[in-house]
């Protein structure tokens, strides 16, 4: 099997030179995108931590309230925040929430009209598939690598690798809501004069809603099981505690870190579970 590994194909070092040229020629385009999401996510760390926690918990649970209408899920959620912050991981929640509200806000501005688009042009859609199945299925740590070498240390770089994981999921979710609108619900809205856009706006994206708010959540999700891989970027959140237990065979931080994961994974769920809703 020597002569099949003599002539090696260069992916390897291929991928090398294409980070090479785009280090060297889109300095500016990575510098300004850089600032671009560095504000958004200083914007939306401001806003969790500047007012007092109890204040940031009553609005969380206004929020559950408005989404669901339920007063069990909005108790659940009020005491999932103050066990939070009894266990002193408040700050590191609204860092972690704050890296997932951003990827939120750019996987969701981004996968949802791209996800409309591929629903409209199939060979758009079919072209996408593989590029869709290559971000899903690359290994995460992979993401970090060249994350580093374009945005350095931080929050940043964390959260480009979030968003190239995560923005698939909005996409596949939109396209499917709006390519399985029923063709009879299409073809009376045109009998009636409707226009392209009043199609889109009158009648698809009413019936993609629960999917694209599914897109939200997997969106959600997903960010969120990315804040340990983040973490060892510079990101700051939940899963500093979580590398650093792993790093000391620290049992109880380890244990304690990953629980308040998880509480905020299933707040996060709850808040935002469209079937809940009645």
């Amino acid at each position: 099997m020597d002569w099949l590994t003599e002539y090696k194909i260069p992916v390897g070092s291929a991928a090398e030179a294409v980070f090479d040229w785009l280090q060297t020629h889109g300095e500016w385009f990575f510098d300004g995108l850089s600032d671009l999401l560095e504000a958004l996510i200083d914007a939306i760390l401001w806003g969790l931590q500047a007012p007092p926690p109890l204040l940031t918990v009553a609005v969380f649970v206004a929020i559950t309230w408005g989404l669901q209408r339920s007063w069990k899920t909005c108790l659940f959620v009020a005491l999932g925040f103050l066990f939070i912050i009894n266990q002193g991981y408040w700050e590191a929640t609204t860092e972690s929430l704050t890296l997932v509200l951003s990827a939120c806000v750019v996987c969701m501005s981004v996968g949802v009209p791209v996800g409309i688009a591929a629903a409209h042009r199939p060979r758009l859609y079919a072209a996408m598939r593989p590029v869709l199945d290559l971000m899903q299925t690359l290994p995460t740590f992979v993401y970090l690598i060249p994350a580093i070498v374009f945005f350095g240390i931080g929050m940043v770089p964390g959260l480009i690798a979030t968003v190239v994981f995560v923005l698939p999921a909005p996409i596949r979710l939109t396209w499917l809501g709006v390519s399985s609108t029923p063709k009879p619900l299409l073809e009376a809205a045109r009998a009636f004069g409707a226009t392209p856009s009043q199609v889109l706006t009158k009648v698809e994206l009413p019936y993609a809603f629960p999917q694209i708010m599914a897109g939200l959540n997997q969106t959600i999700m997903l960010s969120l099981s990315m804040v340990v891989i983040a973490a060892l970027v510079g990101a700051d959140g939940l899963g500093v505690p979580v590398v650093r237990a792993l790093n000391q065979v620290n049992t109880a931080l380890g244990f304690e870190s990953g629980f308040v994961i998880v509480v905020v994974a299933i707040m996060l769920d709850r808040i935002l579970h469209v079937g809940a809703k009645k």
